[in-house]
């Protein structure tokens, strides 16, 4: 059996990333004309999606990363927040693009934008590759969206479940078979 057999069917196809994230790019890069831009990935389901936006920002901009968990290896958050990686710059009088692979629940993300507003940036927007919206239980502003999903356990394209799956090409969503014991 392949590993790729666990994905059940493929729910945003490669072609249909690529041409979104043309266009977030393109939002952006409008949205952030003449201001001083840090760029912050959240990893490490983040980084497939986060390297292939930045290309598509046609701009001078900062990068830098955070690290928070939720989920360890389950999936389903666990509602406990474990911060992992600060960044390695201040952020004040900077304009901070948080760039996320999924908003579920909305937790991590409310408590990343408070986290990062509390230390003066000019402002603190998000851009997300999926938005599961039946999930969220804190409201969180999103303001650059990749893809809308329904509430099923996806991988692929940097989203993982216990490490694997990172490098698929699409988002799939992932057999039950694959993480019920």
């Amino acid at each position: 059996m392949r590993w790729t057999d666990s994905v059940e069917k493929i729910l945003v196809t490669e072609e249909q990333i690529k041409a979104r994230i043309a266009e977030l790019g393109a939002q952006i890069t409008k949205d952030y004309e003449g201001k001083k831009l840090i760029v912050v990935g959240i990893l490490k389901g983040a980084i497939v999606f986060y390297s292939d936006l930045a290309r598509h920002i046609d701009m001078p901009m900062t990068f830098d990363f955070l690290s928070v968990s939720s989920y360890g290896n389950s999936t389903v958050s666990s509602g406990e927040i474990k911060f992992m990686k600060d960044l390695d710059q201040p952020v004040e009088g900077y304009d901070i693009l948080i760039v996320e692979d999924i908003v579920d629940s909305g937790r991590t993300l409310s408590y990343l934008r408070k986290n990062l507003e509390a230390r003066n940036p000019n402002s603190v927007r998000v851009c997300c590759l999926l938005d599961k919206k039946e999930r969220r239980e804190v409201e969180v502003e999103v303001n650059y969206v990749g893809f809308d999903i329904p509430d099923e356990f996806v991988v692929g394209y940097g989203l993982d479940f216990a490490g694997m799956y990172r490098n698929l090409p699409y988002i799939g969503v992932l057999a039950p078979s694959a993480y019920e014991v």
